[in-house]
This record gives structure tokens, sequence and C-alpha cells, in this order.
């Protein structure tokens, strides 16, 4: 397990990637994007974004795969089992003094360094990743993010190559996830408290389905966004609304609206 500070790197950087990139800023997709865009650099599986507060509150989750949903259903259970307070870069992270300014680290790890068995099942052996490069930073405020990337067992190792694309874009990535929270706080500030709470319970599905439907989109609409059936998205949202505890859309927007 290693890790090392990165500097700004003022190269220019295909416009293509950063394009991808900034794509997802806002919207239930921020993984997505980051693995579509990074995907024209660096072959990569699985990509999730996280970002913890400096009370231990989880503020963005986003994950996506080259394949299938694996790595959402992945960052649920890192979510529900709290994988944040076993995880080595998040558990490094915040031993570390506050600094001045925000601060980069690149960090590597193979799955058989990590040390908590459930930890290391749910995130790398039920699911066939090798290890993982990330891009970590440190606010002021102690805010810890990590934008990862990881790599199956079919792919081959991390090289000197691919740690330099990702030193090279890491301030891109950075920016990005920083834009996304600063997005994600202006909603929670204009909802009611409360209802942003129950919102952590929801698995990322049924995010995306509320995320859909608070943007002003029908059902329908959101099911063409997504790439769902209508069915599925119905499934979601009335779970959703259940764990909510509301009955109706309507109720949802003026829970928002305040």
């Amino acid at each position: 397990m290693k890790r090392w500070p990165l500097r700004p790197v003022d190269r220019p950087l295909p416009s293509s990637v950063v394009s991808g990139v900034l794509a997802g800023i806002g919207t239930p997709h921020l993984a997505a994007s980051c693995l579509g865009a990074m995907h024209r650099v660096l072959p990569v599986t699985f990509c999730t974004v996280f970002a913890v507060s400096a009370n231990g509150r989880i503020e963005t989750v986003s994950a996506a795969s080259s394949y299938g949903s694996t790595a959402e259903r992945t960052a649920e259970r890192y979510v529900a089992q709290r994988f944040d307070r076993m995880d080595p870069n998040m558990v490094w992270l915040a031993k570390r003094k506050l600094p001045q300014r925000p601060q980069l680290w690149l960090g590597h790890q193979h799955a058989d360094e990590v040390t908590d068995p459930s930890y290391r099942a749910a995130c790398y052996g039920d699911v066939g990743i090798r290890e993982r490069a990330s891009v970590l930073l440190l606010s002021p405020a102690g805010q810890r993010t990590a934008v990862s990337f990881y790599r199956s067992l079919a792919q081959p190792e991390f090289g000197d190559t691919d740690f330099e694309q990702l030193e090279a874009h890491s301030t891109l990535l950075a920016d990005a996830v920083l834009a996304h929270g600063r997005s994600a706080m202006g909603v929670r500030e204009a909802a009611e408290p409360t209802l942003g709470a129950r919102m952590l319970a929801l698995s990322l599905r049924e995010r995306e389905v509320i995320g859909q439907l608070l943007a002003g989109r029908t059902a329908k609409e959101a099911a063409r966004e997504l790439g769902v059936e209508l069915t599925t998205v119905r499934t979601h949202q009335y779970r959703a609304f259940r764990r909510l505890g509301i009955g109706s859309l309507k109720e949802l927007l003026r829970g928002a609206g305040r």
C-alpha cells in the first residue's frame, strides 16, 4: 500500500477527457462520467467517488463499472456497512493534520493489503478486483475525498504510465468532485433537513430516481434518462417513498421546496 503527494501538472489535457469528467457534475452519474472520460487514457473496470465530511458523514457517493451494475451494488454495501471506517485511504486521511490549502495524494493498494476480511471480500474478492489507484483529497475543512479506479484480475497491474496519467488528471478529478459537492450542498440547503437526512438511507438507484423526479422529470422521462424500464423506475420510486415516509410526488416536491 503506497501513497505519495501530488503536485499540479502544467500539461494540456485532452478536451474530450475534460468535457467528459465535467459532464457528471451535479448529476447522479459523476463516477460514470469519470470512468468514461478516463477510459480514453486509462483502461480500468470500476470507478468510485466517495466524500466524507469532517464529522464523518458520507456526503458524496457515486459508482460505475464498465459492465452491469456491479460497482453500484458494491458502493451500496460500502455505505450500508460503513466501510469508510475501515477503508485505509479514508482512515489515513482522517488521521492527518488539516492543511491550510487542499492537498492531493495518489494512493495504490492491492486487494491482499486490505486487512479487514469483510471489507476486502465486499469491495475486492466478491467482485474480482485486483487493485485500485486513488486520487485522494484532504480539504482545510476536513472533508476527505477519494476518486478511485479499479482493475480486475483479468487486467494487468497499474504501472508507471498509469500513475502518470492519474497524476496529470488529478486536479481535474478533484475539482470535479468539489464542484459536485457544492452542487449537492445547494440542493440539501434548499430541502427540509429531515428529508435530506432520510435521503441517506436510500440505495443509489433510489437516489437516482428521486433525483430525476426532483429535477422535474416524469417517471417515463426518468426511465429514458436512466436507461431502464418504466416499471423499474416505479419500483424504486415507491420503495424510496416508503423509506422517506411520504406518500406522493407532491409531498416530495413540497418537502424539497421547504
